[in-house]
């Protein structure tokens, strides 16, 4: 394999996440088809450069005119999504050869991973042909490019958030879906996400190579089912690694889940214990299900890293008591998190704060005694953040009792005095926002939060598990 220099991997990849032309080769005037909503896509998004409709029917879609072949564009075309049936795909090719794209993206499935002869020949077919032409192939059975900077959506209509340092390669475009509309919901910004499919020609290795070479990516991300060539992966992710955070959730790990792997994107598995022990090998962080993925990706676009050692575990914030806060520290502490006590001055100054009777003051610390109060809740964070024992602060918050006997205002007023900390000081606060509110009020915290580098979690447990593997890679530098 020819290694290229990070100019030349940000120059090859260019066309494929900075196009200035799109062609869809079977565009659709059939609201009901993806051939229309490919093209909506791009213009609801805003894609700044041209946008090119093909289908041999003609005519004009979104105001845009509908091109009877590729061929017939009278200008240049960097990138092609294709989303016409396989087996007029190799007729394409010639097109795409003459025209002298730069890559061309198959939406349309039916190959490999159907397992049957025919679908392998034509994969070969296609990276026959594009050798050939000179471009490149992204899939087949993928969604494909996503970049906000460039104003292309994740999909036909899908979604676009605001751009920012995560990169996201995933061999599944409906995990790929999800990870980006996370990612709008909780404020997860991508800079680039790519779902690749088969793999048959650019595949995990040189996207993961893409994105560590990438200087608008800080960490990246990665749902992986297999490889067809394990040596380039773990070389790829190692060199990754040990550049910028590298995530991996790792699917088929059981003799099942490898099966579904090889009908899905014809991908080879090897055991979980391998993966595991390469993974580790290779400096990258290994996670188990979508929700950990996102949360990782969350913390460590929010706090880059955190060598800290001591937690502290703030709760009583109308969360039902010291039993809230006991049974918390005990998930933390299972996890592997460090809480140690707090000194004997700073108890003592909680003491005279929330009084010894039904208050917990070593840590965790139990504020219920408080009443609900913002000026409590200040001071205490005070005290806590004061503490050379403390080098992070993880709050749980529940709001939805709050509501009940005291007005939004209030309840925003304690997340304030959070935001006033966080940026005035270097230790950080995570939060833990169990149900209770509505979809639109929790919505409005997390993104308040978020924007002041405040990690938001629906639980102690998935909000433990994100400090710890931002802890694991932190400690590793």
């Amino acid at each position: 394999m020819i290694e290229l220099s990070q100019k030349e991997l940000l120059h090859e990849f260019k066309p494929i996440f900075h196009p200035e032309s799109i062609a869809v080769v079977g565009a659709s005037q059939d609201k009901r088809k993806v051939g229309y909503g490919w093209v909506k896509g791009l213009v609801d998004a805003g894609f700044s450069g041209n946008i090119y409709p093909v289908n041999p029917r003609g005519g004009k879609l979104l105001g845009l005119e509908i091109y009877p072949s590729l061929t017939a564009i009278p200008k240049t075309v960097d990138y092609v999504i294709v989303v016409i049936p396989r087996e007029v795909v190799p007729g394409l090719l010639d097109d795409c050869a003459a025209k002298k794209v730069k890559a061309v993206h198959f939406f349309t499935a039916g190959f490999s991973e159907t397992g049957e002869t025919s679908g392998h020949k034509l994969e070969e077919e296609l990276i026959r042909r594009a050798q050939q032409g000179g471009f490149r192939i992204i899939g087949p059975n993928c969604i494909g490019t996503y970049c906000p900077e460039s104003k292309i959506p994740y999909g036909p209509g899908g979604t676009i958030g605001e751009s920012g340092p995560v990169g996201l390669v995933s061999q599944s475009g409906g995990i790929g879906n999800k990870l980006v509309e996370l990612g709008v919901a909780r404020g997860i910004k991508y800079s680039k996400a790519i779902s690749f499919g088969n793999g048959i020609d650019l595949d995990s290795v040189d996207f993961l190579e893409y994105m560590a070479a990438d200087p608008k990516t800080s960490v990246i991300g990665a749902y992986l089912e297999g490889s067809r060539d394990g040596r380039r992966l773990f070389s790829a992710m190692k060199d990754a690694a040990r550049v910028k955070p590298l995530i991996v959730w790792k699917a088929g790990r059981t003799e099942v889940g490898a099966a579904a792997a090889m009908s899905h994107t014809g991908s080879l598995t090897s055991s979980a214990a391998t993966w595991s022990a390469a993974l580790k090998q290779a400096g990258a962080i290994e996670v188990y299900n979508l929700e950990e993925l996102a949360d990782s990706l969350l913390i460590f676009q929010q706090l880059e890293r955190w060598q800290g050692k001591g937690v502290a575990i703030v709760g009583g914030l109308a969360d039902g008591g010291g039993g809230i806060s006991v049974s918390a520290s005990d998930i933390c502490a299972e996890l592997g998190l460090n809480i140690p006590p707090l000194s004997p001055s700073t108890r003592q100054q909680l003491s005279g704060l929330l009084g010894q009777v039904g208050s917990i003051l070593h840590n965790p610390v139990d504020i219920s005694q408080g009443g609900g109060k913002p000026s409590i809740l200040q001071e205490a964070i005070r005290l806590i953040l004061a503490d050379s024992a403390i080098d992070l602060v993880l709050v749980q918050e529940d709001m939805g009792i709050l509501l009940e006997y005291m007005p939004w205002e209030e309840v925003e007023a304690m997340n304030d005095i959070l935001i006033d900390f966080r940026t005035k000081q270097d230790k950080p606060i995570v939060t833990a926002l169990p149900p209770g509110l509505s979809e639109t009020q929790r919505l409005q915290i997390e993104c308040k939060l978020s924007q002041a580098s405040i990690p938001v979690f629906p639980t102690m447990e998935r909000a433990a598990k994100a400090i710890i593997n931002l802890s694991r890679y932190s400690n590793k530098l």
